[in-house]
This record gives C-alpha cells, structure tokens and sequence, in this order.
C-alpha cells in the first residue's frame, strides 16, 4: 500500500506561491500524486493541498517540515504536512440514536475509515453492545441536567487520555461546555439533523415541517461555542411534501445524516477541509 505525505497550505494570495512550492518538492525528488489549488480572490487567500508519494523522498516528515518551513515563513504560511502511516486517533460520542455510529463503525471496520476508533463516549448505556462487539472500548459518562461540569470534566480526560486527533459527536445531543471546544478547535465534528443555518437546535425536523419546507438536509461541522454556527463541512438534502409527516422527516433524515457525516469525517481524515474565520475550503 503506497503511503503519502499530505501538504495544506493556506496563506496571503501572490504570484509565485505554486512555483515554488512545487518547485521544491521535485527538488528533493518528490512526486505529486494529487494537487488543489484555490484563490479566494474577495479576501486575497490562497489554499492549496498536495499529496506527495512519500517513498519518492528520501527523508522523513519531520525532515521535510524543517526543510519548508523558510518557505513557509517567507509567504507567511499557515500550513502542516502529514504522513499517512500515522493513523488518525478518532474518539466517537453519541447518546441514543444508532443511525450515525453505526454507520461510521460499518464504514471503519471496512476499511473506508482509514483512523483508529479509540474510545465511544455516551451519556447513555444503549450503544454499548454494539461498540464492544467491534472491540472498542465504551465509556459510560451520564450527563445530569442540574450539574454538568463534572461530568465534562471526566469527557475531557477520557478525550486527553485517547490522545484524540478528532472527535466526533455522532447524534450526541450534549452541549459541550466551551473549554472543550476551545481545545479541540477545528478537531470537533458534529452532524446536525437539518439544513444550516436554518432550524439550528432542537426538533429541527419538527421545525421544518412547521414550516412547510420542501426540502430537509443534514449538515456536517465543527464545533464552536456558538450553537449549530461552526464552519461548515458538508451538506445534503431531501425532497419532502405536504404529504409527510414530523416520523417521515425523521425517517428521511436519518439516511442523509450518516452519509453527510461520513463525508465529513473522511475529508477531515484525508487533510481535504481548509478551514479560514467561519468558512471551509473543502477539496474533495
């Protein structure tokens, strides 16, 4: 199985930048398996993500980090690179609707996912079945509504202790508190059961058909302290009629919400969301 080093650039938009980017991979033999560009010429950014054969280079990440960052520097480049033997460390959590972890369990046993699945945190004992039949570890951590400093305190450890790269909230229909959103900036994932920014919070299906919409979505993004307002990854939708009912989008939804949140997810694994103020560049 071949293996990548993935470069993600994102830095003040002028000439020259792809030249001599490229220009410095080929000069240590590098070779680009898969380029993307992007001008966003209303702010002046420029995005880029390459993917670079890593057995072409005869050095190591860490190695050819050092060697980009003057470059870096000299454009003044928000920027990582990473490499596709370290597997992304994804921490899943989820109350009581199976659809979506399922759905994402299916996918990783699979081999779809290309992350480790380290731990499923829950309010709730429902899932546990299903997540230790996978050979994950289930924790168990209730959520009172009169008190809930404690018990995300003991989510934020078990998350630290994880050493999670990612965590996902899988129909977790907590609030996290905003330390842990803070912390994890840019590496919490939610799917929210509706098109945003319409019908952000509870019951949105409810919402949608008080409204007498003809088209239901889900919508996947990261998580801020701001409710259901985080940039957004992905997105799908529905058609709906007259005809159904609040079960009906219910039972729609469900369908677009796994495979949105999926999406997401695997873009966010394969380095594909570029993430500038409240919006997203998304390579997909």
């Amino acid at each position: 199985m071949s293996h990548y080093y993935r470069l993600v650039v994102s830095c003040p938009d002028r000439v020259g930048i792809v030249s001599r980017v490229s220009s410095f991979i080929a000069g240590h033999g590098g070779s680009i398996t898969e380029a993307s560009q992007h001008s966003d010429l209303q702010v002046g950014r420029f995005f880029m993500r390459y993917e670079i054969l890593s057995d072409s280079i005869d050095m190591s990440a860490e190695a050819l980090r050092d060697a980009f960052a003057p470059i870096a520097r000299e454009f003044d480049m928000t920027w990582a690179l990473s490499d596709t033997r370290q597997r992304r460390r994804v921490v899943l959590m989820v109350s009581r609707e199976s659809h979506c972890l399922a759905d994402l369990l299916y996918r990783w046993s699979s081999g779809e996912l290309d992350c480790e699945i380290c731990a499923v945190i829950s309010n709730h004992q429902d899932m546990r079945g299903l997540v230790e039949w996978h050979g994950i570890v289930y924790h168990h951590v209730p959520v009172p509504a009169e008190d809930k400093s404690a018990a995300f305190a003991t989510v934020h450890r078990l998350v630290e202790s994880a050493e999670a790269d990612c965590v996902v909230l899988a129909r977790y229909m907590q609030i996290l508190p905003p330390a842990l959103c803070e912390r994890y900036a840019g590496r919490v994932i939610n799917i929210h059961h509706s098109f945003l920014p319409s019908f952000a919070g509870a019951k949105p299906y409810h919402q949608a058909h008080q409204r007498g919409v003809k088209l239901i979505g889900a919508t996947c993004h990261y998580v801020t302290e701001a409710l259901d307002a985080g940039p957004i990854i992905e997105q799908d939708i529905h058609r709906v009629s007259h005809c159904h009912t609040p079960a009906d989008l219910v039972r729609f939804g469900r369908d677009v919400e796994k495979a949105v949140l999926a999406r997401g997810l695997r873009w966010h694994l394969e380095d594909r969301v570029l993430v500038h103020g409240n919006k997203t560049v998304v390579f997909a």
